[in-house]
């Protein structure tokens, strides 16, 4: 495995914890047939929904990811990229006020 890797599962696993901590799950999305969609669910009490894309630090979305991301925000849902462990509770904190 390798470093990147290794520091995005690390990210992605503390994503989970504070999510759990507010409340909520995050489940891991696998969206069959239809590539490029993101990492995990962000689900909070009283409804608030988000997805977020978790990439390792640094790195940046595939074309396809980024195409996939702007038709779910042109759908009215709210998408964020992840790729640091001070991000996360700013993340929380704006789907939590939506």
């Amino acid at each position: 495995m390798e470093v990147a890797d290794l520091r995005e599962k690390e990210i992605e696993q503390k994503l989970v914890t504070e999510v759990k901590r507010c409340g909520g799950i995050c489940p891991k999305f696998v969206s069959p047939g239809f590539d490029g969609m993101p990492d995990r669910l962000v689900l909070l009490p009283e409804g608030r929904f988000a997805f977020v894309e978790v990439k390792a630090p640094g790195e940046k979305p595939r074309p396809l990811q980024t195409a996939r991301h702007k038709l779910l925000r042109k759908l009215g849902f709210s998408v964020y990229v992840l790729d640091g462990m001070e991000q996360i509770g700013g993340i929380l904190d704006e789907i939590q006020a939506a």
